[in-house]
């Protein structure tokens, strides 16, 4: 059996008879005390998406932390794929109509939320109900299939990639919120913080066909997110990144919160029952230095909703 459809299966097995590694193997590990109450991760499960969301922004020093008075924000959810909620192939809507909402309380000017898909965008935006939860919340969602709108940058010590065309709102707004569904991926096993940044990216064929695991690692010396927010509502186990039936999806209930992508990268790799170093993006990433994947060199607060 090949390592990818090993893991795969593995963590099929795993989480029916347990909610997930994270809770398990992850609540044994050492944590460092908060300071003041603010903790370097949060890591939440058994609550729907808004409450987990509350109690991660909480542990992590509250949404103000993030979001100063008149600041416009970025909100970069994945948004990919032409499907439905229900299939968990796009971030949760809830979730990210939420965000919106606490960027807004906390004084943001203006929220943005757009993502390069893979479908036809508009058929993205509707069907995966996030353009309608954003809406709701008064945020603006914005089309990311137009090459016009992406400007070129230059990668500042990037290995292999040395520029990319990025979208404008990455340039123009104070704030990055990067909000990805934690799944399985036929390219890199997994798919989460890191790899979700290819969707503000124009040439993601350049990703694929020039090591795709170094170039996810190097996007990383432009710029990195404020937060990093996974969805582990609903996961997806295999087939991914867009799954095949209901058999593929495992109800986790589970949102991973902090600064670190690295560190909320390998966390989340935990929960679908992988080692952060044997994902190859997550080690790279960590040995350019952006990050770390020792957990228990972190404060963490875990908390279940009953």
């Amino acid at each position: 059996m090949k390592r990818r459809e090993f893991v795969s299966k593995s963590v099929g097995l795993g989480v029916a008879g347990a909610i997930a590694p994270l809770f398990g193997g992850f609540d044994s590990l050492a944590s460092k005390p908060a300071v003041g109450n603010r903790y370097d991760m949060a890591a939440v499960r058994g609550g729907e998406p808004v409450a987990m969301f509350d109690k991660a922004i909480e542990a992590l020093g509250g949404m103000k932390r993030f979001v100063k008075q008149g600041q416009k924000v970025l909100v970069k959810p994945n948004i990919g794929w032409d499907t439905s909620p229900e299939r968990a192939a796009n971030t949760n809507p809830q979730l990210v109509g939420h965000i919106v909402k606490a960027a807004y309380e906390a004084g943001a000017s203006e929220v943005f939320v757009f993502d390069h898909t893979c479908d036809q965008w508009d058929r993205c935006y509707t069907n995966s109900k996030i353009e309608e939860a954003v809406k709701a919340n008064g945020g603006t969602v914005v089309p990311g299939n137009n090459e016009r709108n992406y400007k070129e940058v230059t990668i500042p010590g990037g290995k292999v990639l040395k520029k990319a065309k990025v979208h404008e709102l990455l340039l123009n707004t104070d704030v990055f919120i990067n909000v990805p569904i934690l799944k399985h991926h036929g390219s890199t096993t997994v798919t989460l913080g890191m790899k979700n940044l290819m969707g503000v990216v124009w040439d993601r064929r350049f990703y694929h066909g020039n090591d795709l695991s170094q170039c996810i690692a190097d996007f990383l010396q432009f710029r990195k997110p404020d937060l990093n927010i996974i969805d582990g509502y609903k996961m997806m186990t295999r087939n991914g990144p867009r799954s095949i039936s209901e058999a593929d999806l495992v109800n986790l209930k589970a949102l991973i919160a902090g600064t670190d992508i690295v560190a909320v990268d390998a966390a989340a790799t935990l929960m679908f029952g992988a080692k952060p170093k044997d994902i190859a993006h997550i080690r790279i990433a960590e040995e350019m230095g952006h990050g770390t994947t020792n957990l228990e060199s972190l404060s963490i607060s875990r908390i279940v909703i009953s």
